[in-house]
């Protein structure tokens, strides 16, 4: 069975969640609270006239904030309108998407990962060297189903990352390795960590979100056999 692109931006909003979102004429704003532009940032719904996208502008800016929007592979028009209105392009992202049965297919050494949810003190310490703080601690503890996974190898503490479901889909976030640990298979043993969990909850499939310009992540997501099946870009109001 095939994932759709927007069964991934289903389950990334699933997964990964807003504090509140309301509705603009066909534009979906979110209020993120500070917890990143995947939550704060406006969407279309269908078509759109200039004078839709003027109230949502003025909505978020109304809101306290400043307009930006999450431009999906299946709305050019948007990105049209907004490069014609000055916005600047930031932080091409890929949706990646694997049968989670390819991860599941190797056990995890024992006491190399670990699924705990609530997060340890050692996690928060983690995800806060990659600059996810309290605002995106929030963040997952608004997600449904979730789990959160602490990694170890050496004898020490590794590295940090969050998995939600949605559906038959688990998703990664916040995959983060400390530095003196990387490039020894600790990020690879997390995502298999995430597979099993989601395996035993019933999903098929295992996706993650990375940024085109993080080259070694999408090199790991590209060896364990990811493939890609959609992407987005945000456009920043030039104000």
């Amino acid at each position: 069975m095939s994932v759709t692109a927007a069964q991934l931006f289903a389950t990334s909003e699933a997964t990964w969640p807003e504090a509140r979102r309301w509705q603009v004429g066909p534009f979906t704003l979110r209020d993120g609270q500070g917890g990143g532009q995947r939550v704060s940032a406006a969407t279309v719904n269908g078509t759109f006239e200039d004078s839709d996208l003027a109230a949502a502008e003025v909505a978020m800016r109304a809101a306290g904030q400043k307009p930006l929007f999450q431009v999906r592979d299946a709305t050019s028009a948007l990105d049209t309108a907004l490069e014609a209105r000055g916005y600047a392009t930031k932080d091409a992202t890929l949706l990646y998407v694997l049968p989670i049965e390819r991860l599941t297919d190797r056990p995890v050494p024992r006491v190399t990962a670990f699924t705990i949810w609530e997060p340890l003190a050692i996690m928060k310490e983690i995800w806060a060297t990659d600059g996810m703080g309290p605002a995106r601690l929030d963040v997952m503890a608004r997600a449904k189903t979730k789990t959160g996974i602490l990694a170890r190898w050496n004898e020490k503490p590794a590295g940090a990352a969050f998995v939600g479901t949605h559906e038959n889909i688990a998703m990664v976030h916040g995959l983060v390795v400390l530095p003196d640990q990387r490039r020894q298979g600790v990020a690879e043993w997390m995502m298999r960590s995430a597979a099993f969990w989601g395996q035993a909850r019933g999903v098929t499939h295992i996706a993650v979100l990375c940024v085109k310009a993080n080259k070694s992540a999408n090199a790991l997501y590209r060896s364990l056999g990811f493939e890609v099946a959609g992407g987005y870009h945000y456009r920043q109001s030039p104000e």
